[in-house]
């Protein structure tokens, strides 16, 4: 027996007698012998992914003729929305300042010879001493006691001119239109007794009797004519938020002592708005604003400003940015001049509180009526210049060519003119 025979023998025997002890193993070499199984598990890896990726593409249309619209073969979502034809609104939002209509500061007025020589009971004009002065925070309203001298009472009027003279029986002027308007408020005076509007800048004899029965209810030497310092005229109702600084109680009430300050109570909405929609903003335009909290109120347009003024480092005290989509011509701009626009709500009670608070202003500028619409999100900028639209249906997607015409932002939808149908489905961005 040879010894090729022997070790056969050898290896026979050991492998009957079990397996070897792992101490005395030899290791397995790695499995360079097998190079081609490795290269077929790596190509079957590659192959399921090249699969998966090719049935995405065609899920999403990937592979679609170039003629097709872009929306169409993208891998965005998308949605579909309706042509119409209904009425439009061209609209301007402006950021503006929610406050009250005005601050006045009320001073003892100077004095003239007729109210020196009438009695300190019934004027204010002559030096006197402050009996009745009102309250932080109350309001004061036309007829009603602003202040008192000397045991009379000094009346608040409305109006828009100061009391600057007596006035008395012949005499003319805007002051005495006032003064007749209030007569007739207070129901001292009726129109019929005064007569004409027109002539209501004369201080007749129904004038004057109206007065002796003010003087009267007031306890006032009757008079029939009204010394300086008897009235006080102001806008409107006054709340006064502080008195004088040498103004106290038993104090000297000498001419030109400021008395008290006082603001409206009326909210106002001032809006600095960009010169170039001057023309497009008149007075009683009815407009919208929203509050802080985002309430809507209406509000009308009371002035429009003639003079464009250079923005002050105050201006623009909302200091927010304006909602997407608007103009927000005036109040976005750091420069350039503006015209003011006050606006006075058709509710003044939705103001509530608010004091110097920014709200915003929508303003419309123009309107169509049975218009062409579409989305303003199913434009699509064409190469060259240019809008379409893309129409689907059963018989595919196409694009249309389209020209926009009219843009209404708070409804999203813009008139457009091209071989649309009410009724069609355009392609618009989906959510």
């Amino acid at each position: 027996m040879n010894q090729n025979t022997d070790a056969r023998e050898q290896r026979a025997a050991g492998q009957s007698a079990g397996p070897a002890a792992p101490a005395t193993a030899a290791p397995r070499p790695p499995d360079r012998d097998r190079p081609g199984r490795r290269g077929w598990v790596v190509a079957g890896v590659v192959v399921v992914v090249a699969a998966a990726g090719l049935g995405a593409a065609l899920a999403t249309g990937a592979f679609r003729g170039s003629g097709r619209p872009a929306s169409a073969s993208s891998g965005y979502a998308t949605g579909t929305a309706m042509v119409t034809r209904q009425s439009l609104t061209s609209q301007t939002q402006e950021n503006a300042t929610l406050g009250d209509a005005g601050t006045w500061s009320v001073a003892v007025p100077a004095n003239s010879s007729s109210s020196a020589a009438s009695s300190s009971s019934s004027s204010a004009a002559a030096s006197g001493t402050f009996t009745w002065l009102p309250q932080i925070g109350q309001v004061i309203r036309q007829g009603q006691q602003l202040y008192g001298v000397s045991g009379g009472p000094v009346l608040l009027l409305y109006g828009r001119v100061p009391a600057y003279r007596d006035l008395s029986e012949g005499m003319t002027g805007a002051d005495v239109a006032e003064l007749n308007r209030d007569l007739v408020k207070l129901g001292y005076a009726t129109r019929a007794a005064l007569g004409p509007r027109s002539g209501w800048e004369y201080y007749s004899a129904a004038t004057a009797y109206a007065v002796d029965l003010l003087q009267t209810k007031l306890g006032l030497t009757v008079t029939g004519t009204l010394p300086l310092g008897q009235a006080a005229f102001l806008p409107g109702p006054a709340l006064v938020t502080g008195l004088g600084t040498s103004t106290s109680l038993g104090g000297p009430a000498t001419s030109g002592t400021v008395v008290l300050t006082a603001t409206s109570v009326t909210p106002v909405v001032t809006v600095e708005l960009d010169p170039s929609l001057q023309s497009e903003v008149k007075d009683s335009d009815q407009v919208s604003i929203t509050l802080p909290d985002g309430s809507i109120t209406p509000g009308t347009v009371t002035q429009v400003g003639r003079v464009a003024t250079a923005p002050s480092s105050s201006s623009n005290s909302g200091g927010s940015a304006s909602p997407s989509g608007n103009s927000s011509n005036s109040s976005a701009s750091s420069s350039g001049a503006t015209i003011t626009v006050l606006v006075s709500l058709a509710h003044p009670k939705a103001a509530g509180k608010l004091n110097q608070a920014p709200v915003t202003v929508t303003i419309t500028t123009g309107g169509v009526s049975n218009a062409l619409t579409v989305p303003v999100d199913a434009l699509l900028a064409q190469p060259g210049g240019g809008y379409a639209v893309e129409v689907t249906g059963p018989g595919g997607h196409h694009l249309v060519r389209v020209t926009p015409g009219m843009f209404d932002d708070a409804a999203g939808l813009v008139q457009v003119s091209g071989n649309l149908t009410p009724g069609q489905h355009v392609v618009v961005p989906g959510i």
